[in-house]
């Protein structure tokens, strides 16, 4: 019973990442593919321009006119917001680990 047990949870931990990454909106194919592509070449995104500088701007803008020009639904797109990195936190009446040497 103790090596069924062993067998069971074993190839349950085997088949999660099958399940966790299944899609459920079936393959791609290559004419969708195409579209795509194109519809992004048309709202400004090139390809093989060879312009790298400014890559995941460029094309989260021209992703975000298709989703305009379809209706608002599409993958990916602009992320708005702001983040702030590498400022102390502010704590009133605390000191600092090293304070005074």
């Amino acid at each position: 019973m103790k090596y069924l047990a062993q067998t069971v949870v074993v190839l349950t931990v085997i088949a999660a990442p099958v399940v966790a990454f299944a899609q459920t909106n079936g393959p791609v194919t290559r004419e969708q593919v195409r579209s795509d592509l194109i519809q992004l070449e048309q709202a400004g995104y090139h390809v093989g321009d060879g312009d790298n500088a400014n890559y995941p701007a460029d094309i989260q803008a021209a992703e975000a006119r298709v989703s305009a020009q379809n209706g608002g639904t599409s993958y990916g797109g602009v992320v708005s917001g702001t983040s702030q990195s590498g400022a102390p936190m502010a704590t009133p009446g605390l000191q600092p680990v090293y304070f005074g040497q």
